[in-house]
């Protein structure tokens, strides 16, 4: 049984894998956009409350969708995210695996993505992964379960950190970045000029805070009509998707350098890679350089359970039932509001080289 409560979405999931392959049981989720629709983004204390009184029914209905089966794991996300919401989830897990004598293991909300396309398809690793979502953004050679390599993050703010903001600053609503491509579609991407970040930089880091300074100051300055705005946020939406395709190119050539898998697969995942347009940009690049483009099903993209039960799966499988953490060690997990994916790679880097600013974007 997987629980997620990392953010804005109180989930719970029970997944099964067998020879036949990967089999979502239930997924369960209850969403928040209603309770934070009236303040333009998510409020903590609200979310931590909402995800106390939502919790019990929620993992109650996922067990009675998937008939009660027997259980042989709980995880659940014990970082990153916001930290009231992460202790609710991590909780409940405690509680339940006491309960039951079952091992828990807490899970990395980033992995949970990370192997989510895993959910539907056959994505073998090593494989190079695009994480894009409102707090994160990040390229990583996946070599497998429990082993990432970063090879390029944000410096200061996300992909879906841009869409939502400048989303907000247009008056298009909460959420901001399903609003934004929508409005986008009957806009003229090249009528307003937007800046290009880190130009003249060969890595594979990301930054979009120049974007959403310059993009409101022509929403101020020149939105007056719809169409106005139309054309804005397609000008937004394709410079956010080409930085995102040239960063990612780059990544490639680094990944074929690293490796020798004949068809390597470039996975997308997290909330923003349910953009259709971003989509549509990141498989024609995989294409060019030889890659096959994975994402998850839209239901898998934005967070969910069943990615955080899928990943405990994966450990459970890589380990063995006796390596993982049992019901008394378990109890030991915390809550992390910080979490690298790639804790080898942070741990390493030179202070100032992840810093936004609370700390690490990772």
């Amino acid at each position: 049984m997987g629980i997620e409560s990392s953010c804005d979405e109180t989930a719970v999931a029970v997944v099964r894998r067998d020879d036949a392959g990967t089999h979502v049981l239930s997924s369960v989720i209850h969403s928040q956009v209603m309770q934070h629709k009236a303040y333009g983004g998510v409020v903590p204390e609200i979310a931590a409350r909402s995800h106390v009184e939502t919790i019990d029914d929620l993992a109650r209905q996922a067990l009675e969708d998937a008939g009660h089966p027997p259980l042989d794991l709980v995880a659940a996300t014990s970082g990153p995210g916001l930290i009231g919401g992460v202790m609710v989830g991590l909780s409940f897990a405690k509680g339940f695996a006491l309960a039951r004598g079952l091992p828990l293991i807490g899970i990395n909300h980033l992995e949970g993505h990370a192997l989510s396309a895993r959910l539907t398809e056959d994505v073998a690793f090593p494989f190079l992964l695009l994480l894009i979502s409102g707090g994160h953004c990040q390229l990583l050679s996946v070599k497998g379960v429990g082993d990432y390599e970063r090879l390029g993050t944000t410096i200061d703010d996300a992909a879906g950190e841009a869409f939502d903001k400048i989303a907000k600053v247009l008056g298009l609503g909460y959420p901001g970045g399903p609003a934004l491509e929508a409005c986008a579609k009957t806009g003229d991407a090249a009528r307003f000029t937007l800046p290009r970040a880190l130009l003249g930089r060969k890595d594979c880091d990301f930054s979009f805070s120049g974007l959403k300074t310059a993009a409101a100051m022509i929403a101020y300055e020149h939105v007056k009509t719809e169409q106005d705005r139309a054309d804005l946020c397609a000008g937004v939406q394709a410079a956010i998707a080409r930085q995102l395709v040239e960063r990612s190119e780059r990544a490639m050539k680094l990944f074929r350098e690293q490796t020798d898998v004949a068809d390597p697969a470039f996975v997308v995942a997290g909330g923003v890679a349910a953009n259709q347009a971003l989509r549509t940009a990141l498989t024609a690049i995989a294409q060019k350089h030889g890659f096959t483009l994975k994402a998850p099903p839209l239901k898998y993209c934005t967070d969910n359970a069943a990615m955080i039960a899928l990943a405990g799966l994966e450990h459970y499988q890589k380990l063995g039932k006796g390596a993982l953490p049992d019901t008394a060690s378990g109890m030991s997990t915390i809550a992390r509001p910080r979490w690298p994916l790639d804790e080898v790679s942070a741990a390493n880097a030179p202070i100032h080289k992840y810093s936004g600013r609370k700390g690490a974007k990772a």
